[in-house]
């Protein structure tokens, strides 16, 4: 089996327009939550988002223009990831180069638009016709638009994947290729994660829910707080993250550094609910992931939390943390970056992934940046209020666990200096 390296990363998040101001954001402690857009607000006047830092149109060509937003963060991240890896496009081996994607709900603009101006010309009383609609627009909002528009950007003609599982999209989508890397169908991907759904229509039907959080009067900004005692829920966000992963073998071929090991990869069911989560099947994914990279749970030294500030899901988390560390658990270093960038669904799981990796490597922390009381339920160090820095971590794990019962827990561990 091969070994995976990860030889590149990028995103736009929240926090930044790439990836080291989202990570530099992220130690800061920076909270980017903010009001939501006078187009939602005039029908959801508390609920609070994570708008992207950066207009990602705005970073593309104007042949891009046309893409649903996802589809443009997603461009943006994995241009970022693939300049990194020193990647252009056309590679001698295309056919044994992927582009798996994760994203929860694909081409939310287009679909919000579409029914927009449907509503507006059925009100117009005959003068337009609500039936003409863009040609495009199946192709634009379609889930697999993403994959589609960096396949065809880089000349990729390996398998072309979308995996679309809620909050654990992305995190399966670099499971899935890590997996036909080490096991020799291909030998590189470019994973990319990516979410767009700030619109009038998911957002109402999010709300209804009541998973939102409520706005914090002191600092609406700091209103989602994973783990605390008067937390409230999450909050939305949007943007896109990618890594670039490729076997041993052809990192050294073209002499190409790397910036970890890709080494564990465990995903499990809960087979229970729809949103109510499992501690058995947490525990499960974490142990399969350990496992598969011959560590113990000793072995890790920082955990990115799935922390989404829910009152259920941060105790099971919590619980399930415990049933896999046992007593090592007190030792361990955990923080929930969602309360900086929030939630980004089928972008959370590689956006927290690429953080957590930039954790390892630097030696610092990001914290749970709005822990100010914690839950007595959630008790081991989750990095309350302030980074941690000159930490010496050999080996990371990230969990996502997704409404649908879906959990994915990744490892990656330093490479020798």
């Amino acid at each position: 089996m091969a070994k995976v390296l990860i030889t590149g990363m990028g995103a736009i998040s929240p926090l930044g327009a790439d990836l080291p101001t989202s990570f530099a954001q992220a130690l800061a402690g920076h909270c980017a939550i903010g009001a939501a857009t006078p187009d939602i607000a005039k029908w959801l006047p508390n609920v609070l988002l994570a708008q992207a830092a950066a207009d990602p149109a705005s970073k593309l060509n104007g042949k891009h223009a046309s893409l649903d937003r996802a589809s443009q963060f997603a461009l943006v991240a994995a241009n970022e990831a693939l300049a990194e890896a020193n990647i252009a496009a056309a590679p001698a081996d295309s056919r044994r180069f992927g582009v798996y994607v994760g994203i929860g709900l694909g081409g939310a603009h287009t679909l919000d638009g579409l029914y927009s101006r449907f509503q507006s010309a059925v009100q117009s009383e005959g003068k337009r016709n609500p039936v003409v609609v863009h040609p495009l627009t199946v192709p634009r909002m379609m889930s697999n638009a993403p994959a589609a528009a960096i396949s065809m950007g880089y000349g990729l003609h390996g398998p072309s994947h979308t995996y679309s599982v809620a909050c654990a999209s992305s995190a399966v989508a670099i499971g899935e290729a890590f997996r036909a890397i080490r096991d020799g169908y291909l030998d590189a991907a470019v994973v990319v994660g990516c979410e767009a759904m700030l619109t009038p229509g998911a957002m109402m039907a999010w709300n209804a829910l009541r998973v939102m959080a409520k706005p914090q009067a002191a600092d609406p900004s700091r209103s989602c707080r994973p783990f605390s005692q008067d937390r409230s829920g999450f909050v939305l966000g949007e943007g896109g993250a990618a890594i670039v992963l490729e076997s041993e073998a052809r990192a050294a071929a073209r002499g190409q550094s790397a910036l970890a090991e890709l080494c564990g990869y465990g995903c499990s069911s809960d087979a229970a609910h729809l949103t109510a989560p499992s501690s058995a099947e947490q525990i499960n994914a974490m142990q399969q992931a350990l496992d598969d990279a011959g560590l113990r749970a000793e072995d890790i030294q920082y955990l990115n939390a799935h922390g989404t500030a829910t009152d259920a899901g941060d105790v099971t988390e919590t619980e399930s943390i415990r049933g896999v560390f046992g007593s090592a658990a007190g030792q361990l270093a955990i923080s929930s970056t969602k309360s900086m960038h929030g939630h980004l669904i089928g972008a959370s799981g590689i956006l927290e992934f690429a953080l957590s990796v930039m954790a390892m490597n630097s030696g610092s922390l990001p914290p749970t940046a709005t822990l100010e009381q914690a839950d007595p339920r959630c008790d081991l160090d989750f990095i309350p209020l302030t980074a941690r820095h000159g930490c010496d971590i050999r080996a990371i794990m990230s969990n996502s666990f997704a409404f649908g019962g879906s959990n994915a827990s990744l490892v990656a561990r330093r490479l020798p200096a």
